[in-house]
């Protein structure tokens, strides 16, 4: 499957003198696969080593870090050859292992000419340990997400469909198309952009397996509790990962710890969220008072919402079943705003945006507010389906003039009094 971050990554090998890069991101959403897929393409050979279940090999980076004795023995234990600048050399699961960790420094210091990439689930969280320290300024870090909705119609072989949905964005012209690319949108609600789970789907187009597939990838992120976390520390993370379907279900999504339980308090739960964060599963969206420069100033980090970072899993985790997304249901209409609002948040957090919320006083609200690349401050205006009554937005824009606004709905693309009509599909465009 294509991904956006092979760009990035040669890039990354074009660069002189270029440092160890590290991709981190969520469990199952390809960090190993563009590894090998990159090497295969752009090297001569390509030598893999995971740090998990590898008792030999942790122990060839016990003995001390000077780079040209490991791979020397890295060159043994693989069985070929590692020659620099043609050899891409893949540490896998690199959070297993704070020595592997560490040697990227002095890779970079004394053997920059071998290029190096590791992939690292739960690697936020494993830096956050006393015992790790991160090679600041040694390696490079590149964040990979989920596949957004254009790599879905890459992977669907809608290639052609994904340039239109580009050009009319650009045009703002109205989208002839349009009804077929929203079938496909409520498709990518269900399936969401797990490899694994959209290869199940092209497969089989059997609903089930998608099903199958998620409620896995859900299991394997429970493992990863238990496993990377203290048992008392894993009982308030699983609670608080449980917990939100419920607090996307009420009408105000700011996130209440009352909702996990009775009592909680923000203290107790602080570190929990922090560790669903750092471990890519959820993107956390901070209140904002002010549409101004720069945003960070007028947060207040204690006012947040929170939203998964897959569409697909959250379906499963709702237990929804695809019919209902697909062919609607008006007992679902009152959920299908926060299914929408935690697409639009994981489509802005994949194109690299910090995503914030706007209050002011309790009776204005726009459900995410961006900095554009020009360093305007764009306010978001969410709605799941055609009906676009944007009293909101209209005020903000009253208050804060802002060069132009983003509506995403069920309309087709448009322009109109500084309003920016982007339809649910095109989201990947902003």
């Amino acid at each position: 499957m294509k991904r956006k971050i092979e760009e990035k990554l040669i890039e990354w090998k074009n660069r002189e003198n270029h440092k160890p890069l590290i991709i981190d991101g969520a469990r199952q959403i390809g960090k190993t696969y563009i590894a090998f897929s990159f090497g295969k393409e752009n090297y001569k050979n390509s030598v893999y080593f995971n740090f998990e279940n590898s008792k030999d090999l942790n122990r060839i980076f016990e003995k001390d870090l000077n780079p040209e004795r490991i791979i020397r023995e890295l060159s043994v234990f693989s069985g070929s050859t590692i020659l620099e600048k043609e050899t891409l050399i893949i540490f896998d699961e690199i959070q297993a292992s704070e020595k592997v960790l560490t040697s990227l420094k002095y890779f970079y210091e004394e053997k920059p000419n071998y290029d190096i990439i590791c992939a690292g689930n739960l690697l936020g969280v494993a830096l956050n340990r006393e015992s790790y320290s991160f090679p600041v300024g040694k390696v490079e870090l590149l964040r990979m997400y989920p596949m957004d909705f254009e790599e879905f119609l890459w992977a669907l072989n809608e290639i052609e469909l994904s340039k239109m949905i580009r050009e009319h964005f650009n045009s703002n012209e109205i989208f002839s198309l349009h009804d077929k690319a929203m079938e496909y949108y409520k498709k990518y609600l269900v399936i969401g952009g797990m490899p694994r789970v959209i290869l199940d789907y092209i497969e089989t187009e059997n609903f089930d397996f998608v099903y199958s597939s998620q409620k896995t990838l859900n299991d394997s992120y429970i493992a990863d509790m238990a496993k990377y976390a203290t048992p008392y520390e894993t009982v308030k993370i699983m609670n608080t990962f449980n917990s939100i379907p419920a607090q996307l279900a009420k009408e105000n999504k700011k996130f209440q710890y009352k909702v996990i339980k009775s009592g909680a308090r923000a203290n107790e739960y602080e570190i929990p969220i922090e560790w669903l964060v750092s471990s890519g599963v959820i993107n956390k969206c901070i209140k904002v008072t002010e549409g101004k420069l720069p945003l960070k100033a007028y947060s207040e980090p204690s006012s947040f919402k929170i939203y998964l970072a897959d569409t697909g899993l959250l379906c499963s985790k709702f237990e929804i079943p695809a019919n209902i997304i697909l062919y609607g249901n008006n007992t679902f209409a009152e959920f299908r705003g926060a299914l929408t609002e935690n697409y639009v948040c994981s489509a802005l957090a994949m194109n690299n945006y910090t995503s914030y919320y706007f209050e002011k006083n309790q009776t204005l609200e726009i459900d995410f507010i961006i900095q554009d690349k020009e360093g305007n401050i764009i306010p978001v205006e969410v709605k799941s389906a055609e009906y676009v009554r944007a009293t909101n937005l209209n005020n903000y824009i009253k208050r804060y003039s802002p060069k132009y606004s983003i509506r995403v709905s069920g309309k087709n693309f448009g322009f109109e009094n500084r309003i920016k009509s982007v339809p649910l599909y095109a989201v990947f465009c902003i």
